[in-house]
């Protein structure tokens, strides 16, 4: 480091001595060092710049410079016929030297990817996809459900995990808080288990968006990039990737789908748990994790009842059930038909 800050330092010293020498500005010592430092500090941040570039873009943005260039060069050639007296002939000119060479070293150096061997080769290949990609986010790696899903084969084409998520998955692992440390080992066993599966192919993705910090909106650019669905259920992953055009399967919505219709009337065998939030409830759970709510079963905690379901009230965070208790409501309705009697 502190070599690259001496020849820095050298080569401005060498700039301002060269300018004060030359003197652009005839007479003007001080204005001409000036000059001189201030070129040579915008070619030092030029350098700094270019040093954190990739390869393809700096070859990118040569090859989109010499072509603009060449360009310019041919299209002053063909202005042969204008007065070069004219300033604004003059003027003309210089800004056609300037701006083309300009926009094709940007252009060149933002597209510089396509100089890479794989994309290059995907210019001459058919254009459409000749895989159906379903990528993997960390929550739904983390949670699991996807080994089963996957185990079925109800998930066909090829699971994506890119390498952004096992850096975010390998961070989670690597938590000081035990939670999140189990969390992020968990998901690592999950991705061995899959990998380890017959028939199901699971690629780890090299792709990566640099200038896009969130793991999200990357998720959503490889989306793009590879036309494949991200597989999430991440509600808020879900609606931004539906905003940009980028098919999302949610496995909640999916394990909701999955649930067994409950109608109004039925009767069904419940084990209460707890007390409710209202006067009276229990609280019970099915083998799906779906809440029901029992009236009348305050008094029931620890013991399996049968109800029946009164009410179905679906949200976006799941389906909840409400029912009463038979036996309670049988009770009820006894001593009111001796009173009428």
């Amino acid at each position: 480091m502190r070599g690259f800050l001496l020849v820095r330092a050298m080569f401005v010293g060498a700039v301002v001595y060269a300018a004060i020498q030359i003197q652009p500005l005839a007479g003007q010592l001080v204005l001409n060092g000036a000059i001189g430092l201030v070129v040579a500090l915008i070619i030092v941040a030029a350098e700094a710049r270019m040093r954190d570039a990739a390869v393809t873009q700096l070859l990118g943005g040569l090859l989109g410079f010499g072509v603009m260039l060449l360009v310019a060069t041919t299209l002053s050639g063909a202005l042969y016929w204008a007065n070069a007296g004219d300033s604004k002939v003059r003027f003309l000119h210089s800004l056609i030297i300037i701006v083309l060479p300009y926009l094709g070293l940007v252009f060149g150096a933002r597209k510089g990817e396509w100089l890479e061997p794989a994309n290059l080769i995907s210019l001459f290949r058919d254009a459409r996809p000749q895989k159906r990609y379903k990528i993997l986010d960390t929550s739904v790696i983390i949670d699991g459900r996807i080994a089963d899903v996957a185990e079925t084969g109800f998930i066909d084409g090829t699971l994506v995990v890119p390498q952004f998520v096992l850096k975010e998955l390998q961070c989670v692992a690597d938590s000081s808080d035990p939670l999140k440390r189990n969390r992020g080992r968990r998901g690592l066993d999950i991705l061995q288990r899959i990998q380890k599966m017959s028939g199901v192919e699971v690629v780890i993705s090299d792709i990566d968006f640099p200038d896009i910090k969130e793991v999200d909106m990357k998720l959503i650019e490889l989306g793009r990039t590879l036309l494949g669905k991200i597989v999430t259920q991440d509600f808020n992953l879900n609606k931004v990737a539906q905003l940009r055009g980028v098919e999302v399967l949610n496995l909640n919505e999916l394990t909701n789908a999955l649930k067994p219709v409950v109608l109004p009337g039925e009767v069904m065998s419940v084990f209460i748990i707890k007390e409710g939030k209202e006067y009276n409830q229990g609280v019970a759970y099915l083998d799906d994790g779906t809440m029901v709510v029992v009236d009348n079963a305050r008094s029931r905690i620890g013991r399996t009842l049968e109800i029946v379901v009164t009410s179905v009230l679906q949200t976006t965070a799941g389906r909840m059930i409400f029912g009463r208790h038979l036996e309670a409501q049988t009770a009820a309705a006894g001593p009111r038909s001796a009173a009428q009697a």
